[in-house]
């Protein structure tokens, strides 16, 4: 199964400078929970924005810059090669966490969405795909409140591929 698992601002920014341009406490706990256990895939500049490998979960990057990677690290090269890699393990949940083009990329295949919406407004320069949400069905939407460590109010959704 590949998810897809992202935060965007109102207006679908999802970075800036090669980071995020917020700090939410409680949508860094949900994807360390959403994901921990779980293969999690992304491109080189998604990767490099996480300073570390990710420990609990196989970090797989997507990448013909291979050479700069950790041995931790799975490397992949090709779309067809992560989807081949991704066929032979078919009961397992890859989360797919960025950049704007994996995502882009990998939009025809994905089976489930985990967004999450910051509801404020960010200056960003990078965007995240435009999804044909008629193809998908909200099966989860849980809101927070903006509070003393977290700045912003936002929204979790969970949306699976319609058959």
């Amino acid at each position: 199964m590949i998810s897809f698992i992202w935060a965007q601002d109102i207006d679908g920014v999802i970075g800036r400078d090669g980071k995020i341009p917020w700090h939410i406490p409680v949508d860094m706990k949900y994807f360390k929970n959403t994901t921990m256990g779980h293969p999690l895939v992304s491109g080189k500049r998604t990767f490099d924005s996480y300073k570390r490998v990710l420990p609990g979960r196989e970090n797989i990057v997507l990448t013909t810059q291979i050479n700069d990677l950790s041995d931790e690290v799975t490397k992949v090269t090709s779309l067809t090669k992560l989807l081949e890699l991704m066929s032979k393990n078919p009961d397992k949940e890859y989360f797919i966490s960025g950049g704007a083009q994996v995502f882009k990329q990998l939009l025809p295949y994905v089976d489930k969405l985990y967004k999450t919406t910051i509801h404020g407004h960010f200056a960003g320069d990078t965007f995240m795909p435009v999804i044909d949400y008629s193809q998908f069905k909200l099966v989860s939407s849980h809101n927070v409140i903006a509070d003393d460590y977290n700045s912003y109010a936002c929204t979790f959704e969970i949306f699976e591929r319609q058959k």
